[in-house]
């Protein structure tokens, strides 16, 4: 680790199997805290370069406790967090609007990092059970097209790192991988990024394999549509800057779309969103999001339409049955 540590010290660059060989001896602990600690704080210094990325997260993801579920193809909807604007759980309620759209969802989340409440964290409220059991997670999916993979439970690898994550007290390269590595590994990623950085390194990244993705970022800062701005819509075939009009939606306040103080008015809203029982604002930003995904995960329907399907996935009541049935069947 010293020579590697002096050469990016240097100015230089990981190639991406050297990037490999490093994430892996860090997942089986074959670096000291100090070792580890240099090289995140280097990291944080200079941006990751996309080779140096795609290296980490291969190891990563063959360092996770790996499930294998069947179906035609499901999708991931998540942001980085990090971008400080704690709005209630989007990307969750989109990945429930989606499956109740008859879409099939392999969510991969964990507790929040610097939000009130993370996917983790309200899933829990409500009374989801986690679980690594691969016939349960595959039942679920089966029947209401949507699981919930507890990233702490399928990757022990950030477990090793987490005393010195907490320690440094700052944002690390591991806050921007952990969206990309879904253990169940879905055919499609619906990925947001707190900044234009992130967002162009996760769509480099994301080009490099043979996912479906597309990857969001709102320009007032935010790790999703946030209709609150234009935003940078990223996907295999180039970058788009898209303004919220484009799609009918008016631009909401940067208020409307807050979480509240607590996990129990990040619940609510969560709740009333899937009963139709929202203001507009909070609806209009999951039906974008909830539109891209589907076009993501299946390009034959355009965004409007997507849109459309998830409106009746909450209209019809299917979004909040599925949910409900979910929790009572575990």
């Amino acid at each position: 680790m010293k020579k590697i540590l002096e050469e990016l010290l240097e100015g230089g660059k990981l190639s991406r199997s050297e990037a490999y060989r490093v994430m892996e001896n860090i997942g089986r602990e074959k670096y000291s805290p100090e070792e580890i600690t240099s090289l995140l704080t280097i990291f944080r210094m200079r941006p990751i370069d996309p080779e140096e990325f795609a290296g980490f997260r291969e190891a990563l993801y063959d360092l996770s406790n790996q499930v294998s579920l069947e179906s035609d193809g499901s999708i991931d909807i998540v942001g980085s967090g990090g971008d400080g604007k704690c709005t209630f759980n989007i990307s969750t309620l989109s990945s429930f609007v989606v499956a109740g759209a008859g879409y099939k969802v392999t969510k991969h989340g964990s507790y929040a990092v610097s939000s009130i409440t993370g996917a983790s964290n309200l899933l829990q409220k409500l009374g989801y059970e986690f679980t690594t059991d691969q016939d349960r997670l595959q039942r679920q999916l089966d029947k209401y097209n949507i699981c919930f993979l507890h990233a702490p439970l399928f990757h022990p690898a950030l477990k090793n790192v987490a005393p010195i994550r907490k320690s440094l007290g700052i944002r690390t390269i591991f806050n921007i991988m952990g969206p990309t590595i879904n253990p169940s590994r879905p055919k499609a990623y619906l990925l947001g990024a707190f900044s234009q950085e992130v967002a162009h390194l996760y769509g480099d990244v994301m080009a490099m394999t043979d996912y479906n993705f597309s990857v969001v970022h709102s320009v007032d800062g935010y790790d999703e549509v946030s209709l609150t701005d234009d935003y940078l819509h990223i996907t295999r075939s180039g970058n788009h800057l898209r303004k919220p009009e484009e799609f009918h939606f008016i631009r909401h306040r940067q208020e409307d779309i807050f979480s509240g103080d607590t996990i129990d008015s990040a619940r609510d809203i969560f709740i009333n969103v899937l009963k139709n029982e929202c203001p507009d604002a909070h609806k209009n930003v999951v039906l974008i999001n909830s539109g891209i995904a589907i076009h993501t995960l299946d390009s034959s329907v355009s965004v409007e339409e997507g849109i459309q399907k998830a409106r009746e996935s909450i209209e019809s009541g299917r979004a909040i049955e599925n949910l409900t049935k979910l929790l009572n069947d575990q």
